[in-house]
């Protein structure tokens, strides 16, 4: 017996890995999986970063901040000295 199969669909879903509970940029307080306001496509193309903090932020955004910050590069959300995590599991 031949078969043809007429459609098909498939869902699928990604998370960035982040600590449970924390699911929205701190900056543009979009949710992790959609872009900032910069970017058209959440993902490869809009990064998360990390900081030694533990604080994530989009990449986009956290430049932003800091373009415009008087006091230098600091986390947006405990104002600590910026330090980037190099190694994010």
């Amino acid at each position: 017996m031949k078969t043809k199969i007429v459609n098909w669909n498939a869902v699928s879903e990604w998370k960035w890995n982040v600590k449970e509970g924390d699911d929205v940029c701190g900056i543009c307080h979009s949710m992790y999986e959609n872009c900032c306001a910069k970017c058209k496509m959440p993902g490869d193309d809009c990064p998360l970063i990390w900081g030694k903090c533990n604080h994530a932020f989009h990449l986009h955004c956290l430049w932003t901040w800091f373009d415009n910050s008087k006091n230098g590069e600091r986390c947006p959300m405990d104002r600590s000295k910026w330090e980037t995590l190099t190694a994010h599991t």
